[in-house]
């Protein structure tokens, strides 16, 4: 399995979810945790262990709604289920064995975006554009 491709998909999905504006990018983040929790319902290989699972990410996807990191611990939390399901259960998607295992590095990626406060990629590039020309301006060019 290509281990970069899953990093990709956590930076693309970043980047398209920063397209959202506040507040509805942390509400609509919250939900697509708390879906995330539920993805493995439909076999995922660990029985009636996967209910207590979706019932702690319905949790923390509701505190999600207003904390950012809230909804990148769930992202965490959802990449020890991934690891978990890789080494000993269903993969997420069962024509594709090593599902799992992308999940599991793609997670992190969007965890971390959380935890940075899901940021704005159009005001990070305004803020560094502002900074160059302030820096030009500075060095006198």
């Amino acid at each position: 399995m290509n281990l970069v491709a899953p990093v990709i998909i956590g930076i693309v999905y970043c980047l398209l979810m920063s397209l959202i504006d506040e507040p509805h990018r942390r509400r609509f983040n919250a939900v697509m945790v708390g879906g995330a929790g539920a993805a493995y319902l439909s076999g995922g290989g660990f029985g009636l262990w996967e209910l207590p699972f979706v019932a702690l990410m319905a949790y923390i996807a509701f505190r999600g709604l207003d904390s950012w990191h809230f909804i990148g611990f769930g992202w965490l939390l959802h990449t020890a289920w991934d690891v978990a399901h890789h080494l000993k259960g269903s993969p997420i998607l069962p024509s594709f064995h090593d599902a799992s295992l992308g999940c599991a590095i793609c997670d992190p990626v969007i965890a971390l975006w959380c935890f940075r406060g899901g940021a704005s990629a159009r005001k990070a590039a305004r803020r560094a554009s502002a900074r160059e020309k302030a820096y030009i301006r500075h060095i006198g060019g």
